[in-house]
């Protein structure tokens, strides 16, 4: 992780100091920002690897700075946020953050959620063979995706998710199947899921309203319906 460059968002100056310390010793380079403009300022100069981001800055928003990110780059960014703030969750996945901590945390906790982030976001370095469905085609150690010749930006939980989905084509599974197995979480929130489905399917869907790829089989969640399995094809 030496030189991965960490962006830490907090107007908290003590909780800043704590986590830029715990992520120093973790081998990280961290640079600090205490408020929305600043942090901007910062992603666009120092270009980090990953952003933690506090869901609750003076002036600007958090999720209004992820929205900003998200239209310059696919950065992952970690999320920090309240107890009790479910609805602030979601519609921090909804704008494209990665992940998220409940604040109060642990920085040991933080400081391996983000390495996890970070390792799948640079992938395995092992030749992995490209995953295509119809006009879709994923790239697993570039981790690049594109549809019909065209690249689409998807962050690093969607990128997972539809990965998982290529690897399994046709089996259905519930939203905590997938909470476990992609995003590696024994428990938590499962509209986290289901805010990540909505998002994929806008991007490679030709109509969202009508998904045809990831399909929702009521009851139990969602399968991936491949194109040899679709007879309107």
């Amino acid at each position: 992780m030496t030189g991965t460059q960490v962006l830490v968002v907090d107007d908290d100056p003590t909780v800043s100091d704590v986590v830029r310390r715990y992520l120093e010793r973790a081998g990280f380079a961290v640079t600090l920002a205490a408020d929305g403009p600043a942090a901007l300022a910062a992603a666009e100069r120092h270009a980090p690897d990953l952003v933690v981001l506090d869901l609750m800055l003076p002036g600007m928003s958090g999720l209004d700075v992820c929205r900003r990110l998200r239209e310059r780059s696919n950065v992952p960014v970690v999320m920090l946020t309240a107890l009790g703030e479910e609805v602030d969750r979601v519609v921090g996945f909804e704008v494209g953050a990665d992940d998220y901590v409940t604040k109060p945390f642990s920085p040991r906790e933080l400081a391996l959620r983000v390495q996890s982030v970070l390792r799948r976001a640079g992938g395995q370095v092992v030749v992995q063979a490209a995953l295509v469905d119809g006009d879709l085609r994923v790239d697993p150690g570039a981790r690049t995706v594109a549809r019909a010749g065209t690249p689409l930006g998807l962050t690093v939980r969607e990128f997972d998710l539809l990965t998982h989905f290529l690897r399994h084509p046709g089996r259905a599974f519930s939203r905590a199947e997938l909470l476990e197995q992609v995003w590696g979480w024994s428990f938590g929130d499962q509209a986290t899921v289901t805010v990540h489905v909505r998002r994929l399917r806008e991007k490679i869907e030709p109509d969202p309203a009508e998904p045809r790829r990831i399909v929702t089989v009521w009851g139990v969640g969602y399968r991936f319906e491949p194109a040899s399995f679709d007879s309107g094809s």
